[in-house]
């Protein structure tokens, strides 16, 4: 029966890590009852999680559900004395506490996106799990636990993912690192305040050129016509003082 029952939950195991991208350690959120069933039928719930999901697990609880255990007294002081071991999640209702199956279906939100697995004896966790696709469950039988079968709201998400009428939460997360990686889906003013590095590039050749000194008249160039005019001056000059002076005879 051991046996079966191990194979059983290898089986369930690899469904939820398959279509819902459960990963190690796996989060198991505990209330009250389950403690509670796990102390009277002497259950070591650190030793044997860990055996029975053949993997590391992270046993965590919520203020909530210790509140809870606090207001009904002596009855149930041993189910607080473990239940106190376990990490306390931060919860919605730090401030004014709610029932213990309240707080732990407010932590699964609507599609797990922690990945918890909800160890519990209570039927109003139960039925509410069964309205949520991807929530392994954990329960007591006698002095055995028993990790629950996909409820049929699990099955029907991942039909409907495989037709292609949903996306899968690792699809979607996959979808969103690509539009971080590519820019695509922010505001404008995000992109706009982000400042793009400027590349390194070398210096204009033309602003390295030394600058001409100013207040140095440049020397007018000498144009062709220029000298043309000033050799037809010099010539006229000698031809005058070269030309003979006529007297008239008396």
């Amino acid at each position: 029966m051991k046996i079966k029952r191990q194979k059983q939950a290898k089986k369930t195991l690899s469904f939820y890590k398959y279509n819902f991208n459960f990963r190690e350690p796996f989060q198991i959120l505990i209330d009250g009852t389950f403690c509670q069933a796990a102390l009277k039928n002497k259950i070591q719930i650190k030793e044997q999680l860990p055996k029975y999901l053949m993997g590391e697990i992270q046993l965590c609880t919520t203020n909530c559900a210790l509140k809870e255990l606090e207001t009904l007294g002596k009855d149930l002081y041993g189910a607080k004395l473990i239940l106190q071991r376990f990490q306390v999640r931060k919860c919605a209702h730090f401030k004014s506490p709610v029932p213990a199956s309240e707080c732990l279906l407010s932590m699964l939100e609507k599609t797990n996106p922690h990945h918890y697995f909800v160890a519990t004896q209570d039927s109003k966790v139960t039925a509410g799990l069964k309205k949520m696709p991807g929530v392994p469950l954990l329960y007591i039988i006698v002095n055995t636990i028993v990790l629950d079968k996909p409820h049929q709201t699990s099955l029907d998400h991942v039909q409907a993912v495989q037709l292609g009428e949903l996306v899968s939460s690792a699809q979607k997360e996959s979808i969103r690192s690509l539009k971080e990686e590519q820019g695509i889906g922010q505001k404008d003013g995000e992109r706009r305040g982000r400042k793009r590095k400027r590349k390194q590039s070398n210096p204009n050749p033309l602003s390295c050129l030394k600058k001409k000194k100013k207040g140095v008249p440049t020397p007018p160039k000498k144009t062709e016509e220029g000298e043309k005019k000033k050799r037809s001056r010099h010539r006229r000059q000698k031809g005058e003082l070269l030309a003979p002076v006529v007297t008239s005879a008396s």
